[in-house]
């Protein structure tokens, strides 16, 4: 499991060589407005969106699992909890 932070950029291609350059890895995926990294430490997976005008800001935030079965399970635990 690991968090996901996904934002809006200006421009894709200087952002991918900026968060390249951060994250000191290359981007897992690149497609045209698009670009992911699946950072190890800490356990990130890191979107960026080309979005003109919305510059750094959140595109969103979410949870990545390997399962559905793992989002039953906290869904489960927080309802528990109250």
């Amino acid at each position: 499991m690991r968090l996901q932070l996904a934002l809006n950029v200006d421009n894709l291609d200087e952002a991918i060589a900026f968060y390249t350059k951060l994250f000191n890895t290359e981007p897992l995926k690149v497609k045209p407005g698009y670009a992911n990294w699946a950072i190890v430490d800490p356990p990130l997976k890191f979107v960026i969106f080309e979005k003109g005008g919305d510059h750094g800001t959140i595109n969103h935030l979410g949870v990545e699992t390997d399962t559905a079965e793992e989002v039953v399970e906290a869904d489960k635990r927080l309802r528990d909890a109250g």
